[in-house]
């Protein structure tokens, strides 16, 4: 990318509208304004003028906005026009950008010159895709705290008080000569340990900001006929599936998206697993198997009158290694047992009724608890996998820095690990990152974000 770019977008989502919005930025901006535009706006200042073509005619008429640099979102000189929505007259619009020598934006490109230009941090940019992507009202608000920095400055208060601690430590190496043996001081594990204690904080508000933004993946397998495809009506609120009392009818994975106090939930309702010759339901059963090794959560659905441990522990064996699982015992309005949450030796399991519904909130909150969920409160910002990983390469640094220190008296690896837990919490806010990643991150938003 060069800084010299101009580069324009159409900024709002595609499709037919009241009002759609042309973005442009770069160095151009100003030149750019004075040969498109009948009248030229004041800075900051909402002006109703025309957009006009080569030839000086009207493309369309709208409300233009200039900001000049470096008081922009991007902090380069950026120009907006809220034109009439329809994609016609944006893309002509857009054309006519090009042509004055404006380029189109990669994706996210605008989000991306907003954090090269220190506008925001590499947190509070993934913050923008989040805010727009948001599937729930606690996912939107989780977003937009991340994006007002409220994740970025639990981060920078991490990162001071690890550099407190580096800047002791190496001068403690730095002046061997001094009498007082600084890395003998029990303060300085007391400091390890204060600071691991604040990591593993932030790890937790951070697991929380994640299933916040990700939600977890549920599959639903079982047997043909133990009301799977019931199950996923009852928990979507909706008829997703077709029900039937013919074995087989779920052949091909159906998928749908619910929330739980704010967490985005994805269930995937499966073939129902059993020796078939026919070739249909035998590829069904082979993707159920496969969206088994992605799952966070495995529901094993049986019936609650044919529940018996041969039958659950034959089911087991078929899922993958170290998948975690809940025995769901279906159809107790058939049983007539109470819905219920039991723990046995080996498992837990929910005991409820797809059909009438009882139970159903037990197994709601029986997901909550497996994947440590609390309802997002005030405070809460949403999080990603990629930040989760950096603050563990932190923890991790830290403890075996601290491990260091206490067998083998090495200040020098301690100020390694040290400096090694800084760079992982650094590439959070992209004090740190590499290129890739800023490649990776960036490509996966909108364009014209």
């Amino acid at each position: 990318m060069s800084a010299q770019d101009t580069i324009v977008a159409i900024a709002t989502a595609p499709g037919v509208g009241g009002v759609g919005i042309v973005r442009v930025s770069g160095p151009a901006v100003p030149d750019l304004i004075r040969q498109a535009l009948e009248k030229t706006p004041e800075p900051r200042h909402a002006l109703y003028t025309s957009l006009l073509d080569e030839q000086g005619e009207a493309l369309d008429q709208g409300i233009a906005l200039y900001f000049p640099a470096p008081h922009s979102f991007t902090g380069e000189e950026v120009f907006e026009f809220q034109g009439h929505g329809g994609p016609v007259v944006l893309d002509l619009i857009v054309k006519r950008f090009l042509k004055l020598g404006a380029r189109m934006a990669r994706p996210g490109e605008f989000s991306e010159r907003a954090f090269i230009n220190g506008k925001l941090d590499l947190a509070q940019a993934e913050a923008v895709a989040d805010l727009i992507e948001s599937g729930s009202e606690a996912a939107a608000r989780g977003a937009l705290l991340s994006l007002q920095g409220a994740f970025s400055r639990r981060v920078h208060e991490l990162v001071e008080k690890l550099v407190a601690l580096r800047t002791y430590v190496e001068a403690s190496i730095d002046f061997p000569e001094e009498e007082i043996d600084f890395l003998a001081d029990k303060k300085l594990i007391e400091q390890l340990n204060e600071l691991q204690l604040h990591v593993e904080q932030l790890q937790a508000e951070t697991q929380q900001g994640c299933l916040l933004h990700d939600g977890i993946r549920i599959v639903l397998a079982g047997p043909p006929n133990v009301g799977k495809s019931s199950l996923l009506n009852a928990l979507a609120g909706q008829d997703s599936a077709i029900v039937s009392d013919t074995p087989g009818t779920t052949r091909d994975i159906v998928r749908e998206q619910i929330h739980i106090d704010g967490m985005p939930v994805h269930v995937l309702d499966t073939a129902g697993l059993r020796q078939s010759q026919d070739e249909i339901e035998t590829e069904g059963m082979r993707r159920a198997f496969a969206a088994m090794q992605q799952a966070d959560q495995v529901l094993l659905v049986v019936e609650d009158n044919d529940a018996d441990i041969e039958l659950i522990c034959d089911l087991v064996r078929q899922l993958p290694a170290k998948t975690p699982y809940t025995v769901v015992r279906n159809k107790i309005d058939v049983s007539a047992h109470s819905p219920q949450v039991l723990n046995t030796s080996c498992y837990q399991e929910v005991l409820l009724s797809a059909k009438t519904g009882l139970g159903i909130d037990l197994l709601r909150e029986h997901l909550k608890s497996v994947m440590a969920y609390k309802p997002a409160g005030e405070g809460s910002f949403t999080a990603r996998r990629r930040h989760l990983d950096a603050i563990e390469n932190a923890r991790q640094a830290i403890a075996r820095g601290r491990d260091q220190l206490q067998n083998q008296k090495a200040g020098e690896l301690l100020a390694e690990e040290l400096r090694l837990a800084q760079q992982a919490l650094n590439s959070i806010t992209g004090e740190f990152t590499s290129d890739d990643l800023l490649g990776e991150i960036f490509a996966g938003f909108c364009i014209g974000k």
